[in-house]
């Protein structure tokens, strides 16, 4: 019995240790999305567009979306001004050359001068392209409402 609970309890201590590990990967794409947040917070034109892929489709809750130029002029010219951004249960898988990354992001924007808050889950893609990873798709949701039943 002793040797069936040290075997139990040796197993849950290997795979409670693999789930937090991070590979090199994806902990560059964790400093990848932080540097992202950080540029749309204190608009930086060149880490915006360092941090995008040419092919960049953005997806907003609203169902507008933006390419590479929109996304980065609305931000650069103060269209959209973050003035919070958080991240929370934040996921990233890596798939060959692709990570899939989800989060939920609160916050808080002036749009056109009108505050608004942020209150969404997001599916992030990112794409290492030669050496390095670039945001090549992001897609926000609301999170729908639970009505009580």
């Amino acid at each position: 019995m002793k040797k069936i609970s040290a075997l139990l309890f040796f197993c849950s201590l290997i795979s409670t240790s693999s789930t937090f590990a991070q590979s090199a990967d994806e902990k560059t794409i964790a400093g990848r999305i932080e540097n992202l947040r950080k540029a749309m917070l204190s608009p930086n034109k060149s880490v915006l567009e360092e941090s995008v892929a040419d092919q960049l489709s953005y997806g907003h809750s609203s169902g507008l979306i933006e390419d590479k130029a929109a996304f980065v002029e609305d931000i650069v010219s103060g269209k959209t001004v973050f003035t919070a951004i958080d991240f929370s249960n934040q996921t990233i898988r890596i798939v060959d050359n692709i990570a899939i990354v989800r989060h939920h992001m609160t916050g808080a924007t002036n749009n056109n001068n009108v505050p608004v808050k942020i209150d969404i889950i997001v599916l992030q893609v990112w794409q290492k392209q030669n050496t390095v990873w670039k945001l090549i798709a992001r897609q926000a949701a609301k999170i729908p409402e639970v009505k009580p039943s």
